[in-house]
């Protein structure tokens, strides 16, 4: 066989592998759930990897017990360790319940997370670094202005991380799709 064969066998396969992914990826889109999930942002400006915004998910939190432990770093002013709030386990799972995304504790989960109160309620920060990428020219959506907060509408696939569709910014208990063109 001609090495030109070759290669242009070598490069079918490559595009079909690529191909059957992209499939894929369109299939769950299309029947997997879908949930709108409340976001914060961090490292929003890489070079390398070019203009997105990097999201950590906030998501209800169940199944976690809460622990009070010294800081081996901070003291008050007597000196006496600052007392922190350690959830147990630290890592969790995501599950999808009632169209809702929940973090369950798992000490074998596949996510490492943080716990806070909010308004009475346990609430996981899922920092797992979930990039939406955006048009060069668009406004960056996570410059939010008081009362504001992003969102972010996601597959939710049998195993792995959500894939993110599109975001929103919820003003008022009114979720408003954005557009990044």
């Amino acid at each position: 066989m001609r090495p030109l064969y070759k290669g242009l066998l070598l490069a079918l396969l490559h595009v079909a592998l690529v191909c059957t992914l992209g499939a894929k990826l369109l299939y769950d889109r299309g029947h997997r759930p879908r949930v709108w999930i409340k976001t914060a942002t961090y490292d929003p400006n890489l070079p390398i990897r070019g203009r997105y915004l990097s999201l950590s998910l906030e998501v209800p939190a169940e199944g976690f017990t809460i622990k009070m432990q010294p800081s081996l770093y901070e003291r008050d002013k007597d000196g006496k360790a600052v007392m922190h709030e350690v959830p147990t386990p630290d890592h969790c799972d995501l599950v999808l319940r009632g169209g809702e995304l929940i973090a369950l504790a798992n000490e074998n989960g596949e996510y490492w997370m943080s716990i806070r109160h909010r308004d009475d309620k346990l609430v996981a920060e899922v920092p797992d670094g979930t990039a939406y990428f955006l048009p060069e020219h668009s406004a960056d959506p996570s410059h939010l202005h008081a009362g504001e907060e992003l969102w972010m509408e996601a597959t939710i696939p049998r195993k792995g991380p959500p894939r993110p569709i599109r975001l929103g910014v919820k003003k008022n208990g009114v979720l408003t799709p954005v557009t990044t063109e």
